[in-house]
Order: C-alpha cells, then sequence, then structure tokens
C-alpha cells in the first residue's frame, strides 16, 4: 500500500474495487445493503404488543379504519433499517457541503440541547402567555439581535423559510404602495443571477417582473437598471453578496436610484452569512430583507422540516409588518396579534401562530456563544475559506470571474472541460465517489456549465486541503482522458446514475403493493 502526499492510504493496483469485485449480498464493507421498509417482510407481526381493545366499533357508524398494508418491524429491526438509510446520505457532519449559496455549516450540538430545554421544547402555541414569558423574552432578544445586526428597526419573526420571507416583504411593499395611493406601480426589477424564488416570489404577489442586465464582471448592470426604473416600478430584488459570490460594490447607488424612483429596495438575504458581523444592510439603504436562520445563524438545514426566515424592515415599511410581534408592558412581555391601533396598518399574518419557536431557540443560542465579534469572525473565516478554494483550483479549474476576491462562494465555469468530453454533470457525478456532495452546478444560470462551492467558515485548512485535493485529481483525470471514471460514476456509490430527464419527468413516488406471504 502506497501513501499520498497527505499522509493517506492510496488504493493500490487489482485491490476489491479497482478490479470490479462486488459483495454478494450487496453489502460495501460496514455499509450493509437495506431495501425499502415494505421489502423487509414481517407482514403478519409487530414489534409492539397492545392488548385487546375492550369495546368494538359499533358505535363509529361504520367510521374505522381499514387494515393498512404496512410492514412490522421488531425494534431493533426497525432501528437498523433507519441506521443503514442514514449511512447512504451526504451529511454535513461527515464531510464539507460545498452547495453554493446554500451555507451548509454546522450544527452546534449546544443549539440542539438549548432548543430541547422544558419550556422551549414543549410550548404550545395557545399557551397563556402569562406562563411563556422567558419564551416570549428569547423572541424578543433575537429580535433585537437581529435588528442590530441588520441595522433595521423592525424584524417580522414568523415567515418560516426564505421564500416565506420574500412573500412577507413584498407584502409589506404592497401595502405601503397601496397606502400610499400607489397601487399601480405593479413591477418588481430583478437582475439575472438572481435566486429563483425572487421572481417566482413576485410573480406570485401578482406583479410583473423584469430581469436587470448583468455587467461583464457579475454585478448589476446599472445602466439597464436605471433605464427600467420607473414610476410602475414598485421594487428592485437584489441578492448581496450575489449568487455569482460577489459583493454588489455599487450598492449605494442602487440604493439611491431606486429609491429616487419611489420603489423599495428588497434585499435577498441568503448570504448574509458572508458579511454578518460586518455591514449592516439598514446601511445600505435596504428597505426589507429576509435572514435565514438555517444559513447564517447555524439551524438545521431544509429536510421539509421547521424553518425560520425572519424579515427585517426598515422605518417606512415597519408599520405594515404582519402580526404578531412581542411587546413590553407593565405585565410583562404579550404578543400583539389583533389589528387593534398597535397594528393598524399590519398586512395580516404569515401563519397561525408565532413562528418556529425551536429555530428562535437555535439561533440565539448561536448568537450568544459566539458574541458581535465572533459573529463578524464567521463572516471573515466564510469569505477566506471561500478565497482559499479559488486560490487553490484556479490553475486547474476556470473562475468564473477571475480579477478581484470573492466572498462566500468561489464560483467556476467549464471553459477547462473543453477538449475532455467531460461536461459538469459527470465531473459532479465522479465527486460522489470521492465522498463529497457535489457542488451546485450549472447554477447561476449567467456562467456556462457553473461550479458554485461554498464552504463556509465551518471548514478547517485541512478539510479544504482534503477537498481540494479531490477536486484537483479529479481535474486532472478528466484532461487525461480517463472518460470512463466520468461517463459512468458514481461507480461506488448505493445506486449507479440514474436517467435524470425520465427521473425529473415521471418520478417513481409511491411503492407498489405486491403479494405478501403470511407469516
Amino acid at each position: 500500500m502506497t501513501m499520498n502526499n497527505v499522509g493517506r492510504p492510496t488504493r493500490p493496483e487489482g485491490d476489491a474495487q479497482a478490479s470490479g469485485f462486488t459483495s454478494l449480498t450487496g453489502g460495501k464493507g460496514l455499509v450493509q445493503d437495506e431495501p425499502l421498509i415494505f421489502e423487509l417482510g414481517g407482514w403478519t407481526k409487530t414489534g409492539v404488543d397492545l392488548p385487546e381493545a375492550s369495546q368494538d366499533a359499533s358505535d363509529l357508524a361504520g367510521l374505522t379504519r381499514a387494515e393498512l398494508p404496512l410492514p412490522g418491524l421488531s425494534e431493533p429491526e426497525a432501528m437498523r433499517h433507519f441506521v443503514r438509510l442514514s449511512q447512504k446520505n451526504h451529511a454535513i457532519d461527515l464531510a464539507l457541503y460545498p452547495l453554493g449559496s446554500c451555507t451548509m455549516k454546522h450544527n452546534p450540538r449546544l443549539n440542539e440541547k438549548a432548543a430541547r430545554l422544558p419550556g422551549f421544547a414543549d410550548l404550545h402555541p395557545l399557551a397563556p402567555v402569562a406562563t411563556t414569558q422567558g419564551a416570549l423574552a428569547l423572541m424578543d432578544r433575537l429580535a433585537h439581535w437581529l435588528k442590530t445586526l441588520t441595522g433595521m428597526p423592525a424584524v417580522a419573526l414568523s415567515p418560516k423559510a426564505g421564500a416565506h420571507g420574500e412573500l412577507c416583504g413584498l407584502l409589506c411593499i404592497k401595502a405601503a404602495h397601496e397606502a400610499a395611493g400607489q397601487a399601480h406601480r405593479r413591477t418588481v426589477l430583478v437582475p439575472t443571477s438572481a435566486h429563483g424564488t425572487n421572481p417566482a416570489t413576485a410573480a406570485f404577489v401578482g406583479y410583473n417582473v423584469t430581469e436587470i442586465a448583468q455587467t461583464p464582471d457579475g454585478r448589476v448592470d446599472l445602466a439597464d437598471l436605471e433605464a427600467k426604473l420607473g414610476p410602475g416600478v414598485a421594487a428592485i430584488m437584489v441578492t448581496n453578496p450575489n449568487t455569482c459570490g460577489l459583493f454588489e460594490r455599487d450598492i449605494l447607488e442602487i440604493s439611491r436610484l431606486t429609491h429616487a424612483a419611489g420603489a423599495y429596495f428588497y434585499c435577498d438575504g441568503a448570504n448574509f452569512n458572508a458579511i454578518v458581523g460586518r455591514v449592516r444592510p439598514g446601511d445600505l439603504g435596504v428597505d426589507a430583507m429576509h435572514i435565514n436562520l438555517h444559513k447564517t445563524f447555524s439551524t438545521p438545514h431544509g429536510g421539509g422540516g421547521p424553518g425560520a426566515g425572519p424579515v427585517v424592515l426598515s422605518e417606512a415599511l415597519a408599520p405594515f409588518a404582519p402580526a404578531p410581534w412581542v411587546v413590553s408592558g407593565a405585565d410583562g412581555l404579550r404578543l400583539v396579534e389583533e389589528p387593534t391601533a398597535e397594528a393598524a396598518s399590519a398586512f395580516g399574518r404569515m401563519c397561525a401562530f408565532h413562528g418556529q419557536m425551536g429555530m428562535f431557540v437555535r439561533a440565539y443560542a448561536y448568537m450568544r456563544s459566539h458574541g458581535s465579534d465572533g459573529l463578524r469572525q464567521v463572516a471573515e473565516d466564510a469569505v477566506l475559506n471561500a478565497n482559499y478554494i479559488k486560490a487553490s483550483l484556479a490553475d486547474v479549474m476556470t473562475p468564473a470571474f477571475p480579477d478581484g476576491p470573492c466572498m462566500h462562494e468561489a464560483l467556476f465555469d467549464d471553459r477547462w472541460l473543453d477538449g475532455t468530453g467531460v461536461t459538469t454533470l459527470d465531473f459532479a457525478k465522479a465527486m460522489i465517489d470521492e465522498g463529497f456532495h457535489p457542488m451546485t452546478m450549472y447554477f447561476p444560470l449567467v456562467v456556462h456549465g457553473a461550479m458554485l462551492i461554498e464552504p463556509t467558515e465551518t471548514e478547517s485548512k485541512r478539510e479544504l486541503d482534503r477537498f481540494c485535493e479531490a477536486l484537483r485529481a479529479l481535474a486532472n483525470a478528466a484532461r487525461g482522458n480517463d472518460k470512463d471514471r466520468f461517463k459512468a460514476a458514481p461507480h461506488l456509490a448505493p445506486m449507479r446514475r440514474l436517467d435524470e430527464t425520465l427521473a425529473a419527468r415521471k418520478p417513481t413516488l409511491a411503492w407498489k403493493p405486491q403479494a405478501h406471504a403470511a407469516e
């Protein structure tokens, strides 16, 4: 066995994987083969012993539940099934997660411990206010930190995610224009490199969407913006730092032109992690900005679970913020929920209750554990790590915007693959064989064959070097005409490459029952 240049063993010629050896069971070493739970059998057994019902269902007028076609597993079988499935997933606890503009950062266990404290984990949204003073105090302190970090006077905590926050901000803007007799403003301007949710949200609210062009160096084209601003424009939606991983250096002029035209400036705050503690969006003229707590403040990311996308608002938009919000009075803290004098201009509600308490606790724990200086270092380290990756790979891959530093993410195009017969998708699939989740591919659309990498501040230099070494080795293999490595990749994953077009158009979303032998 040989060692590579960072001291790890390399695969010798003729070993099991290299020779095409496959196991007899479908397992790979310690990684077990695992079918769907429906395919495990055990249709007549259960892992739980329940007493016979003391009464029948004759008084339910036939509204009884039919026998459910669910397999039965013992407790060890159930536990092993889900552990085995978990071993087939990539996770931030396993390795660097390089998805660009997704900020897949470490979720500290301290946050999880705090979120499970009694009074937070078991809090009911209809609990009397007198019994929830601690939770309301935490919401109030979280709101204070968010307003302080952004330089904005108001915040709506209830939106559940980034796109939900965009909806909140645009509804505030719509309400403000209507209150000022400016309901005729029906257009929202969106740069070509914006997150896809931006134009989608604007259209959902009922606005017409007009694109703003991009300059060759990846930023908003001021001349095109100025030409398209007018009396019919309600707002612009600009991501800053933008999706190309660049800071909009003309942000103050963008703000000035927008406000001079009577429109509002919505900033997509998805990339706030790159500037938190360094730049306050309120100082840049921003009127509304959502903050993805999972991106900047380390709450769990995605998966369809509970999320949070608070929206900070300027003084002009603060009166239109949706209920509820926390206020302090003689009897302690309470929630403003009704359209009283305190909320006369509020456009309504974003959801039935108050937001996601577990996410609020996690984000606040992260803020308190870092402090203001620590949050500033988060931004500095995230930008440093992205620039380290850009510089480390610039000689084997082609940076989309080579001049000057990037912000939170390094963006490469596919020019370096010209003549190799390897595509961005092929390269990404081969990364799976090396134990890494692929970076964001083909986005932003303004960059051909885009490969967008965001390391966040989470990663050490050692981990960055390990990641860059893998990409460098793959890049050299692509240039060395090793097409088989790429065209059929992944070779070592539990599933081989799918027909992605067919999978997108005709996905198999349900298991079809088969005949089951009684046990």
